[in-house]
């Protein structure tokens, strides 16, 4: 048992009663039982979350792997099948129709700046037109006067 032999159990059993007392040493032996139960849980519990924490990182390890595989066999499809010179293309395509809408934007405000400037010349002419009217309806008033 354990590497000991029954001679020194019961030497050891000797000592407990000679030490404790013979009225509290079923107490004791139950609580040292206790005692070295916890600990054994303990120790399994940290050897658990040990195992567990390797196998975590040894999952990773797999995951990243995996990963550079794939990453290595994406660019390797894309130039087998010439997938970078649609990107590059896109590219472009995206920065010419950027600079169009810019353009237009630009070809807009300049549409409305000619539309103001063509209407301001118009209310002065309405302006002056009244001023005619206003004239002619005073000459006529005159002469009804007069």
């Amino acid at each position: 048992m354990f590497g000991m032999s029954l001679g020194e159990i019961f030497v050891i059993v000797i000592i407990a009663i000679l030490f404790v007392g013979p009225d509290k040493l079923p107490d004791t032996m139950v609580k040292i039982a206790k005692f070295f139960r916890s600990f054994k849980n303990t120790i399994n519990e940290a050897k658990e979350s040990f195992d567990r924490e390797l196998q975590i990182s040894e999952l990773k390890e797999e995951a990243l792997a995996y990963k550079k595989q794939l990453e290595s066999s994406v660019t390797d499809v894309k130039t087998q099948s010439g997938l970078n010179k649609l990107d590059e293309l896109y590219d472009e395509f995206n920065s010419i129709n950027k600079s169009l809408s810019m353009e237009d934007d630009i070809l807009a405000d300049d549409l409305k700046e000619d539309v103001q400037k063509e209407e301001k010349p118009k209310k002065k002419k309405k302006k002056k037109a009244k001023k005619k009217d206003n004239d002619t309806e005073k000459k006529e008033n005159e002469d009804i006067d007069v």
